[in-house]
């Protein structure tokens, strides 16, 4: 059988997001040569330097990342990436500023010097629209905040992805309203990223919720998930210890979705080394058990 990789950053170019597999077409890639770290720079007990961080990657043997920086980190943006280049290790993704600002500003001349084409992730937040007409005003306005931005990454080739980080804006429904008012000005190629830590109010209605939004997904970061895990000091999980993370990657696999897998560490309690592989465990336990599911309803 013919084996073909659909790029999620060619997949967004044209406007059709990671999206779904038509009739016919093979099922996403789960192997571990598609999965990212996630928040392993800021979080990690160890505070690895670049090169550290790059050695323990490879130990690992995770050849993507998703770049989170804090501003200490800033001074060092152009030995991350010579580092990750000489190691053979992609920046795929980086958290990026919510305005063009002097940080933003610094990132993208680093994207620029080096010649890479990260996707930058944007957030937001703000509380619940009130009215019809304040929820149209807010989706206006964050459309407006982030045009700059894209505009700019369209110019270094990089595509822009809307960050599910909690309140109004991390509500996948207002992203997509945004990403239509976007589309409207011809700014076509925004994605969205799906994190699993900032899912727990979804639960209950995720069977439905993403349909609408798969489209339109290019990332998934997973983790352990329980229902209002964010209001019981359960929102970062491992892998493989929450109750709702198996039913939501059967969904999510069953829609035929391809796009970049991300695991996390996201803890500043412990070495981000242990916590990557304890995740990578629970996923490829979680993993099997769905590839094993069409064998025993055979029997």
């Amino acid at each position: 059988m013919i084996r073909f990789i659909v790029s999620w950053r060619i997949a967004v170019a044209i406007g059709l997001g990671a999206g779904t597999a038509g009739a016919g077409e093979p099922a996403p890639r789960w192997q571990r040569d598609n999965v990212q770290a996630w928040c392993i720079v800021p979080f990690d007990a160890k505070k690895r330097s670049s090169e550290e961080r790059a050695e323990m990657l490879q130990a690992i043997g995770l050849r993507r990342y998703a770049y989170d920086y804090r501003p200490e980190h800033i001074a060092t943006f152009d030995r991350e990436i010579e580092v990750m280049k000489q190691r053979g290790i992609e920046i795929t993704a980086w958290w990026f500023p919510q305005k063009v600002d002097d940080t933003a500003k610094l990132i993208f001349a680093a994207i620029k010097r080096h010649a890479i084409k990260p996707a930058l992730w944007i957030s937001g937040g703000g509380p619940p629209a009130k009215t019809p007409e304040e929820q149209t005003a807010r989706v206006a306005a964050e459309a407006a905040r982030i045009r700059p931005i894209a505009e700019v990454a369209r110019s270094l080739g990089c595509p822009i992805a809307l960050y599910n980080h909690g309140g109004w804006f991390g509500d996948p429904e207002n992203q997509l309203a945004v990403i239509e008012a976007l589309r409207r000005d011809g700014i076509a190629d925004v994605g969205l990223v799906y994190n699993f830590h900032h899912a727990h109010e979804h639960v209950r209605m995720f069977a439905t919720l993403w349909p609408r939004i798969s489209a339109r997904v290019v990332a998934v970061n997973l983790s352990g998930v329980v229902e209002n895990g964010d209001r019981t000091d359960r929102k970062i999980m491992y892998l493989g210890e929450g109750d709702q993370e198996l039913a939501m990657l059967r969904i999510i696999r069953a829609s035929g979705w391809r796009g970049q897998v991300g695991i996390l560490c996201h803890r500043t309690d412990v070495d981000a080394e242990s916590a990557l592989r304890r995740n990578l465990a629970g996923y490829d336990e979680l993993i099997a058990q769905i590839e094993a599911q069409p064998a025993a309803r055979k029997k």
